[in-house]
């Protein structure tokens, strides 16, 4: 079929590699203007336009898809079908209407549960038993389309939203592959509508966020940790330096000290408001991501320390 494929950052790439496997024709691609990044500051391609030049693919990166101008453009592909994939930008009823088969949309989460823009942070601070992915129907309502097909999978004390993330990527490309040859072959899509009781949203998320509360539990803390990896990853003063977090779970020994104390250095536990936390892997100031034994003899970290 002929494809206009809408998508900007990492997670939107494994579906652009797969259609493209599959024989479809992207007849253009939308992905967001190149933006600022790095030390330096230069203007860097997103991943999905690193990917479509590769494949000598025509790229669209309008600021909007507002102005006629732009929705004539994507006419005039005449495309089959958009499908959508962490875009980034807000997509017209106008725009909507212009593939005659359809729009499609992978979103991070099993919807209802989740609509919105954080669905991976959400569901591992919520302390959700699964999340996955849903094929949908793009309708003018966030995230309120049919669904046509799901993936599901747990979610462990393991599992950070990288990991989460990783995973959801890929098996939502393979059940946008396979939505597509069902759509090629008969034509049609079934769906099924979503329960509105069920809903619920996923805001994005806020930096203020980040900062780590030591009087919660320890359960919650593991959670907030897990789900800001790897970004915008939780912070925690040591010694007057704020030092990012970036993976601990829940440990067995129960906590009797204050808040924030360091209650062992081998594993390194700190007490919680809740329970005890072991803190995995951390980063100071200006240096690297390092595990918790390399940051003890590196800050020469003592029991009865204290993180803020």
């Amino acid at each position: 079929m002929r494809i206009i494929y809408a998508g900007t950052p990492e997670f939107a790439v494994p579906a652009l590699q797969g259609l493209i496997a599959a024989g479809h024709e992207i007849v253009l691609v939308l992905t967001q203007p190149d933006r600022p990044s790095g030390r330096g500051m230069q203007l860097k391609a997103s991943p999905v336009k690193q990917l479509a030049l590769q494949h000598g693919l025509q790229v669209f990166q309008p600021e909007s898809l507002k102005p006629a101008e732009v929705q004539a453009e994507i006419a005039a592909t005449s495309a089959d079908v958009l499908i959508v994939a962490a875009y980034g930008l807000i997509i017209p009823t106008a725009v909507l209407n212009i593939p005659p088969r359809g729009c499609y949309n992978i979103h991070g989460s099993l919807l209802p549960r989740w609509r919105g823009a954080a669905p991976i942070h959400r569901a591992i601070l919520a302390g959700d038993s699964e999340t996955g992915v849903t094929i949908m129907e793009v309708v003018p309502k966030l995230d309120a389309g049919n669904m046509i097909s799901k993936w599901a999978a747990p979610i462990t004390e393991a599992d950070t939203t990288q990991t989460l993330h990783d995973a959801i990527s890929r098996e939502g490309a393979r059940l946008m592959v396979e939505a597509m040859h069902t759509l090629e072959t008969s034509g049609q899509l079934p769906s099924e509508v979503q329960d509105e009781s069920l809903v619920t949203y996923a805001h994005k998320l806020e930096k203020s966020e980040s900062a780590i509360d030591w009087t919660q539990s320890a359960v919650q803390l593991s959670r907030q940790v897990r789900a800001f990896n790897p970004f915008p990853v939780a912070t925690a003063k040591f010694k007057d330096q704020v030092c990012k977090l970036w993976f601990a779970q829940v440990a067995q020994e129960a906590g009797a000290h204050a808040a924030g104390t360091i209650v062992q250095i081998q594993p390194l536990l700190i007490a919680c408001g809740d329970g005890v936390l072991e803190i995995h892997e951390l980063q100071m100031p200006g240096g690297k991501r390092q595990t918790a034994q390399q940051f003890v003899h590196g800050q020469h970290v003592q029991v009865g320390d204290r993180f803020l």
